[in-house]
Order: structure tokens, then C-alpha cells, then sequence
């Protein structure tokens, strides 16, 4: 008797995974614990982290604060009601995944807990006072050019779109630094074509347009983060400069004076992306824009762009015929709608596209999912669409229910099939020996498909092991 086995791997035609833009918590979980010792010396990164945790980490911070001794582990379990004991689980693993607390021995050998020694000091700093002040703190004149926040907005707004009409290959890509390019790159948001060179956009990068400004911001800028070691820039040194922008002031000018050479530098990278406004390079002041102030702002509940331009939001109309309204004059508008719809005509201040089967399905090849396409429309509809009701019963989406279920629909045609990774075996030399092998891989749930006919058998890949032991058990009989 013989056998033979054949490793089947499974095609790549799985759909493509979501685009994930961790917040300060899952980014700073994935950091080494060297990296978090370094951060918690500066007091901003402290509040920030404190401000992210949940309710019940925080209620465990401050009742440490100002304790000197470890507390027993049993003590702070105490303080909480076995009712809450899942609440409490999650506080804990949080406090310990960014090493804000550790565990310490008190006398007597019990394990106790006590908050790290630099996030201690540093958060009291932030929220007694005390400590260094802020370089940009510093008193100034006043700005005889002084900028208001809508001047503030739509430089924002204009800076941010150079890097999102680079990426959708539009004309207007004036502006876009290398650097801007290099981190584009780096983020697999683009790659370069393997004939002419230029960066093309990816499924990655399709998924990133319709992210709101908010995320698309702070991922744009951990990676930036990433690479921060190879422009002699610290990271832990930059975060904390970006935190403390988020605790600036709308519309007020900030000092330059005090900072070091490498955050003159860092600042004149975020004005290139379009945080920080400063009007010469050497100019003694700088003003955070509102893509600074909210960087924080990336939670599930935060959708929706954060600048406020009247081209930002609230210009699309979705109809029951499928048909798509959008009241907007920017290009990058009208490419990123050209994503997942055919685009029928186009005037000075409208455009009008419709929803098929076809241009869903590009989006989708593209990497894009049903609910991206569906949180676009719905973050960006036409305050008329607000007030639209159906049979006087307010709906759960401003869209209409019908065009969102055949979305969804269309999703669903292209996940009919599961692929699994699993080995073959085949060449069996008598009925009997399939037979044995088949059996006993079905009774140990790990047989995908068998036929008798052509005597194969397809396991999975983890139970292929045992399949091979018992194989070669029955052999030897």
C-alpha cells in the first residue's frame, strides 16, 4: 500500500481585511514596554493615556496616586462589587497592557499593585501643576497677522487634500512633499508600479479615503511615528509634542521659542501636513489647526470629517432609484464618490452618479467593504436627508433601507464560498485503507471533503498531523 499527501493551500480570494486605525490604546499596547517608560516622562502623554482609559482604570489611578506603598491585589479587588467583576477585568488588563501600574510584593509575600514610578510623577504634574512649562507656553506679542479659525480650517482642508488627491491621482497634487510620499508608501497605502515606477493606489489605500479626516490623520501620522528613528527624530519626543497640540487653543499663537532643533523640524513636517499653520519657516509663532486638536478623536462614535467646510459635509443625496446627488465643487469629492458609483453627469456645482451591481463590485475588488460605502453616504448626506421619515417611523440610517440592504446583498454575492487550507490524500491502493483514513478523520472533525469514487480525502491543516500518526499506525497492522 502507498500513500501520498499534498499540501492544498487555499487561493487568496478571501475578502480583503479592514483597514484598522488603532486609537492611543491599541497603538500604545503595541509598543515595547522600554518605549512607555520613555513616553511617561512627558506629563501630556500621561493625561492623554489617563483621559483614554476606561471609567473604572481611572477610579483605580487616582486612589493610587498618592500612595508610596504597594497595595494588596485583594485590597483594589475590594473596591469594586463582585456584580461589576467584568468591568473590573478589563480596568485591570488595561492598567497592565500600558504598564501604568505594576505588580509589586508587599510584606507577607501577597502580590500587590503600585502605579509606575515616571506616569506617578508625571500625572501629578499634569493635573496639580508644577514642573517644566510648556516651550510654546511662552508669552508673545500680539500677531499683527494674526489668522481666525475659518482661515485656520481651510488651510487645513487644503493641505490635507494634497495627500488624498495624490493618492486618488488627481491633477491637483501640488504641494505634496517627498516625505509625505515616503510615509504613503511605508503604510502600504500606495505602492510602486513594477513597470514605470509611480505609486499606485491599494486596496489598503482605497479603504484610508473613505476612513473620516480624524483617522485618516492619526494613522497617517503613527506610521509617520514608525519612521521617525530615520529622520533623527525621537518618537516618544513627537507624540508627546502632538498631545500637547491637542490640549492647545483654537485659534491662538503658540511660541516656537525653547523648542529644539529636532522639533523645529517635526513642526515643519506637520505644516506640511496641514496641523499647524506657521507663516514663514522662521517665523517665532505657530497656530495648531483643528486636524491637531483632534488627532484624540478617533473612537467608534467620532465619524464624520472634524474640519468645517461646506464641501466636507453633508452634499450627498441618496435616492430609492439608486441615484446619487452630490452638491460639491472639489475634485477629491467627486473621485472618492467615483469609487463605488458610475458618475452620469457632471455640472458647475452637482454631480450625479448611480449605485450599480458593477461599480459596487469594483469597490469591492478594490478592498472596500459594504458598511464603508454605507457609513460614507451616511456621514456625508444632505441635512434634507435627516428630516426624510418613512411611514412615519424614523429609520435607523438616513439612507434608504432598500438601497442599503442590496448593498449589502452585493457583498454577499462574493462570500458565498469559504476557503480552507487542508491537505490531500489520494493513491490509496484498496477501498479498505480509504475507508479507514476517511473514518477516522470525520470522527475527528477534521475531514473537509472525501470522495470515494476517485479515493481522496481533503484534512485540515491542523489535523493533518494526526491523521499522518494514525496512517502510520494502521500500516504497521
Amino acid at each position: 500500500m502507498s500513500e501520498s499527501s499534498k499540501s492544498k493551500s487555499s487561493l487568496n480570494l478571501n475578502p480583503s481585511p479592514t483597514l484598522q486605525c488603532k486609537n492611543l490604546h491599541e497603538y500604545l499596547k503595541s509598543r515595547t514596554p522600554q518605549f512607555l517608560e520613555t513616553l511617561y516622562n512627558y506629563p501630556t502623554i500621561c493625561l492623554a493615556v489617563y483621559r483614554e482609559l476606561p471609567e473604572l482604570a481611572r477610579h483605580f489611578v487616582i486612589r493610587l496616586l498618592f500612595v508610596e506603598q504597594p497595595v494588596p491585589q485583594a485590597v483594589v479587588a475590594s473596591w469594586v462589587s463582585q456584580t461589576h467583576a467584568k468591568e473590573q477585568s478589563k480596568a485591570c488588563e488595561a492598567l497592565s497592557e500600558l504598564s501604568v501600574w505594576q505588580e509589586a510584593p508587599i510584606p507577607g509575600g501577597l502580590p500587590g499593585w503600585m502605579l509606575a514610578q515616571s506616569f506617578k510623577k508625571n500625572l501629578k504634574v499634569a493635573l496639580l501643576g508644577g514642573g517644566r512649562p510648556w516651550s510654546m507656553s511662552s508669552s508673545l506679542e500680539p500677531d499683527g497677522k494674526a489668522r481666525d479659525i475659518a482661515f485656520l480650517d481651510a488651510y487645513a482642508l487644503e493641505r490635507w487634500e494634497c495627500v488624498l488627491h495624490y493618492m486618488v491621482g488627481s491633477a491637483q497634487t501640488e504641494g505634496i512633499s517627498a516625505d509625505a510620499v515616503r510615509i504613503l508608501l511605508h503604510a502600504g497605502l500606495m505602492t510602486r508600479d513594477a513597470e514605470d515606477g509611480s505609486a499606485v493606489i491599494t486596496k489598503a489605500g482605497f479603504q484610508f479615503l473613505l476612513l473620516s479626516t480624524a483617522k485618516q490623520v492619526w494613522l497617517f501620522l503613527q506610521h509617520y511615528l514608525h519612521t521617525a528613528e530615520k529622520r533623527s527624530l525621537s518618537a516618544a519626543e513627537c507624540l508627546a509634542f502632538l498631545y500637547q497640540l491637542s490640549f492647545s487653543t483654537l485659534g491662538k499663537d503658540y511660541s516656537t521659542e525653547g523648542m529644539s532643533n529636532n522639533m523645529l523640524v517635526f513642526l515643519q513636517h506637520l505644516r506640511e501636513f496641514g496641523l499647524v499653520y506657521q507663516r514663514k519657516r522662521k517665523a517665532g509663532r505657530f497656530y495648531p489647526t483643528r486636524l491637531a486638536l483632534n488627532i484624540t478623536c478617533v473612537g467608534e462614535g467620532s465619524a464624520g470629517p472634524l474640519l468645517s467646510s461646506g464641501q466636507a459635509r453633508g452634499h450627498l443625496v441618496l435616492e430609492t432609484n439608486y441615484r446619487v446627488y452630490a452638491y460639491t465643487q472639489s475634485s477629491l469629492q467627486v473621485a472618492l464618490l467615483g469609487l463605488f458609483t458610475d458618475l452620469l453627469y457632471r455640472f458647475p456645482n452637482l454631480v450625479v452618479g448611480v449605485l450599480t451591481r458593477e461599480s459596487v463590485r469594483q469597490a469591492l475588488r478594490g478592498g472596500i467593504t459594504a458598511d464603508q460605502i454605507i457609513h460614507y453616504l451616511e456621514q456625508h448626506s444632505h441635512p434634507q436627508m435627516l428630516k426624510s421619515e418613512s411611514g412615519g417611523i424614523r429609520a435607523t440610517s438616513v439612507l434608504p433601507p432598500t438601497v442599503v440592504d442590496q448593498i449589502r446583498l452585493w457583498e454577499a454575492e462574493r462570500n458565498r464560498f469559504t476557503y480552507t487550507e487542508g491537505v490531500v490524500y489520494n493513491q490509496f491502493l484498496s477501498q479498505a485503507d480509504f475507508t479507514a483514513l476517511r473514518d477516522y478523520a470525520r470522527a475527528a472533525g477534521v475531514l473537509t471533503w472525501q470522495s470515494e469514487r476517485t479515493r481522496t480525502a481533503l484534512v485540515t491543516r491542523a489535523g493533518h498531523d494526526d491523521v499522518k500518526r494514525f496512517w502510520k499506525r494502521y500500516n504497521k497492522t
